[in-house]
């Protein structure tokens, strides 16, 4: 059965949102693991074990982001050219900080030379930091408004630059992602490693749990009090063929918190991303590395929602002109090629899930020392 337009406009965010999750669950500790290597690897073999809880999995974790971007290209494609113009220097340098994430894993340890291993540490390092900081930092700027707007024909103009993404409110949620992706590496080494190395991410665990409540506070007085948001005054039906410039949208302090008034369970997800993360807290300080891993992806998950329960219905906001700003109801692609996307995702999905699941049940284990220096040729 096709479900109606309107309905799968709300589907398709909420599929989007799922994506982006499933990459922060899983390629966000890959980044945590990468961001914390110099900190809970003090020699070179306890690097080598960090490295190795991650790097047989990393470019299948990777798949959620390029699906959520696919995603992203097909069910809202001017959305997408719109964020490619918008961000386009933060995301040339997100990619080329990741390129040192598979060379570094494949090359760092082929040379016993220090000075050769410690330039792909600090690669892995960057390739760990930078991403979730600018994915954070983007965000910041959706709820800032993006300095973009359409001419009459739908040509798209876009005065952003790099520098001007570096709003601090900006910074501030990029710090909550950084902190967040750390917090949920250092978990997933208390359940890979042991002796030193689980100690530091033990203890690393507890402190970015900490930095994500105190900044994911900060982020949301600053939204609350600081920050002028958008509300829709008037639009076509919700099931009308898309155009972004025919509403009129209205800027007003504390819009952003306009979704959390009219329904008010949507506060579960805030309440979520701190109490996740105070799980962390308590359940690394007694060692508890399964339930600290758990609480951290739910506060993962309660921070994703909070962004998307605060935005919606916009995907992104304009600041050059409100009216143009894009929204679920009115950037989506057709009716016809929802419904097919719709039937592909709900096959492949299942599929990748699954296979994500079978990949960690055959290669899971803790890393150790011993397990470095016995397979010193074979292993990262």
């Amino acid at each position: 059965m096709l479900l109606d337009y309107e309905s799968l406009k709300f589907v398709w965010w909420v599929l989007v949102g799922v994506l982006f999750i499933g990459f922060a669950l899983t390629d966000g500790f890959d980044m945590g693991v990468g961001a914390l290597l110099r900190i809970v690897g003090k020699t070179d073999d306890e690097r080598r074990v960090a490295i190795n809880t991650i790097a047989p999995h990393w470019d299948g974790n990777q798949v959620w982001l390029i699906l959520a971007a696919g995603a992203i290209f097909a069910a809202w494609p001017i959305t997408f050219g719109a964020a490619f113009s918008s961000f386009y220097w933060a995301m040339v340098l997100t990619l080329f900080s990741l390129f040192f994430r598979p060379v570094g894993f494949d090359y760092r340890s082929k040379l016993a030379n220090p000075a050769w291993r410690n330039m792909w540490d600090w690669g892995l390092v960057l390739a760990g930091v930078v991403p979730p900081l600018v994915i954070g930092v983007a965000f910041g700027n959706l709820l800032l408004g993006v300095p973009f707007a359409f001419d009459d024909y739908m040509r798209l103009t876009s005065r952003g630059s790099l520098f001007a993404l570096f709003h601090p409110f900006a910074l501030v949620a990029g710090l909550v992602s950084l902190l967040m992706f750390m917090m949920q590496g250092a978990t997933y080494l208390m359940l890979r490693t042991d002796e030193a190395v689980y100690q530091r991410a033990q203890k690393m665990a507890g402190l970015t749990a900490l930095g994500v409540i105190v900044t994911f506070a900060l982020a949301g007085i600053w939204l609350w009090l600081g920050i002028k948001g958008y509300v829709i005054t008037e639009m076509p039906p919700k099931d009308a063929l898309p155009n972004p410039i025919n509403k009129v949208v209205t800027s007003m302090e504390g819009a952003w918190l306009a979704n959390y008034h009219s329904y008010p369970y949507a506060l579960a997800a805030p309440i979520l991303g701190f109490v996740g993360a105070l799980g962390v807290w308590l359940m690394a300080r007694v060692g508890r590395a399964g339930l600290a891993f758990l609480f951290s992806s739910f506060s993962l998950i309660g921070i994703i929602l909070t962004a998307g329960v605060s935005l919606f219905p916009f995907v992104m906001p304009s600041s050059l002109n409100p009216n143009h700003s894009l929204t679920v109801w009115d950037s989506a692609s057709s009716h016809l090629t929802l419904n097919i996307m719709l039937w592909a995702a709900l096959v492949f999905v299942p599929l990748i899930v699954l296979y994500t699941l079978w990949c960690y049940r055959m290669l899971w284990g803790k890393i150790t020392l011993h397990f470095i220096r016995s397979n010193d040729h074979t292993a990262y």
